[in-house]
Formats: structure tokens, sequence, C-alpha cells
């Protein structure tokens, strides 16, 4: 095989991993304003960028209040893993329990975990903690992280801090605890503090008066 069909294969497969992550839109990590999110650990982001946690089937959790740009980073990480010809899935937590809850109706379970979850080398779950879960919900989720757990690495950005998980998953403490237990023992867990980018792009346009120095 030449090299001109080697280089045009590549971008070919990046291409079709990119189109298939299903990112709501492109980011980098040159988009992202260290600046104004003062309270990202930017080193600690920088070594996640080489995706060493993807090779070696680790999990991500962002965790930081809303809008300090979790799911950027999330998409960014996400992004330099497609290019690298790596499948990749973006998926709300919310759409990825509904998923599963049409599965197990339809008795297609297994099959659609495999084909929505197992087959990515990269999952990351957007949006965990923005409605509570159901028992039933809660017990699914937990489903979806013992399949990946030590087989695939994963991203989730989160509003609520470990602490309040239990009433995130439905109050289920001793489901949370195990879940948890799996999550973080092969995980980064990276903490993000600062004002939202929506704060910011408001101060931009006038909206808010810039504080006093």
């Amino acid at each position: 095989m030449d090299l001109l069909t080697q280089a045009s294969r590549g971008a070919s497969r990046r291409a079709t991993c990119l189109r298939t992550a299903r990112f709501p839109a492109i980011k980098t990590l040159d988009g992202y304003d260290f600046s104004f999110v003062s309270g990202a650990p930017r080193q600690q982001i920088l070594e996640l960028a080489g995706l060493a946690f993807v090779e070696r089937t680790k999990s991500v959790v962002l965790l930081g209040p809303s809008g300090v740009g979790k799911t950027h980073l999330a998409i960014v990480l996400g992004y330099l893993a497609t290019q690298r010809g790596w499948k990749v899935r973006f998926i709300s937590a919310a759409d990825l329990v509904l998923l599963s809850e049409s599965a197990q109706r339809q008795g297609r379970w297994n099959e659609v975990l495999h084909r929505a979850v197992n087959i990515y080398r990269l999952l990351i779950i957007n949006e965990i903690g923005y409605l509570p879960m159901s028992r039933e919900q809660a017990n699914l989720f937990f489903q979806v992280v013992a399949k990946r757990y030590e087989k695939g690495a994963m991203i989730l950005p989160s509003n609520p801090t470990f602490g309040s998980s239990d009433q995130i998953l439905a109050e289920e403490t001793v489901l949370t605890a195990a879940m948890l237990d799996q999550l973080l023992h092969h995980s980064t867990v990276v903490q993000i503090s600062g004002k939202g980018y929506q704060l910011k792009d408001k101060r931009r346009a006038g909206m808010v008066a810039k504080p006093k120095e």
C-alpha cells in the first residue's frame, strides 16, 4: 500500500469516527479559555489530552459548577480520540437511560448495549446529575458503568459532588457506592471551579457589569 492510499484511508477513518461520535459541536483545546476559568487545572487537562487514559481503559470525571466548560473539555478529548481513528460515542445521561429503558422493554438490552456502549473505545456520558433517576433507571445506568469497567474508557462531566450522588441515583446508597467504587478505582477526577461562560458572554454583551477592581 502506497503512502497516498494510506493517508487517504486514515483520513476516511478519522472522518467516520468523527461523524459517528455525534458531538453536538466540535471543540478544541485552543478554544477553552483558561484565563476566564481560572479554577481549571491546566496541567492536568493538558496531560489528559495525551489520551493515555484511553489506552489504559481508565475514566475521567469532570466535576464543577454549570458553565465552566466541562462539556467543552469532554468534547475536546473525544475529538482528539477520533483523530487517532478511535471509535467514540457522545451521549447524554438522559438519552442513555431512555435508550436503555426502551431496549429492555423490547428484549434487546444486550444487543443495544453492545451497539451503543461496548463497541466504542471511549464513551462520553454528559450531563450526569441534571435530572434524578428512578430506581430502575439507576440500575440500568449502573449496568452500563459495570460493562465498561476495565474494558473501555469513559468521560463523565457532572455538576454535583460525589457526596450527593445518592440523590441522583434514586437515593440508592448501596447502588451508588458500588458504581462510584468502580468509577473511582480507575479514574482521574478533575475539579473545576470558577464562573461560567454564560456570565462571561453576558459581560461581553454589556448585560452584566464587570466587578470593580
